[in-house]
């Protein structure tokens, strides 16, 4: 699998599959799935925890692999969320890039950090 031949879908199935296989969809509520989210999305955030922004980097460099099966972790739980609840990622995230564009004007967020609510 990579990221240019493998489709959403694809994830989707193989992650429905994935739980079914082991009679685990009993236990993929929304509520379990996104609590375990949040759990590896903490583990993913430990790597960088207090390091400043080169810090980070090199860690993501030196623990390459560790850091890349948390990221599989949270995709997965998003993942099975999705394809749990028929969720269309596609359409969510243009959805929302489309309220972050009106949120985030060019002219106003352009090089800012700042929250949309004090632009």
């Amino acid at each position: 699998m990579t990221d240019t031949l493998t489709t959403l879908e694809d994830l989707k199935k193989r992650m429905l599959s994935f739980a079914d296989e082991r009679d685990w969809g009993q236990f993929h509520t929304p509520k379990n799935l996104t609590m375990a989210l949040a759990t590896e999305a903490a583990e993913l955030m430990e790597f960088f925890i207090w390091l400043d922004p080169q810090e980070s980097v090199k860690e993501l460099e030196t623990h390459r692999e560790s850091i890349e099966h948390e990221i599989a972790d949270v995709l997965a739980y998003v993942v099975a969320l999705c394809g749990r609840y028929n969720i269309d990622i596609s359409k969510a995230f243009e959805r929302k890039m489309e309220l972050n564009a009106l949120k985030y004007p060019i002219e106003k967020a352009k090089g800012k950090h700042t929250k949309y609510t004090h632009l």
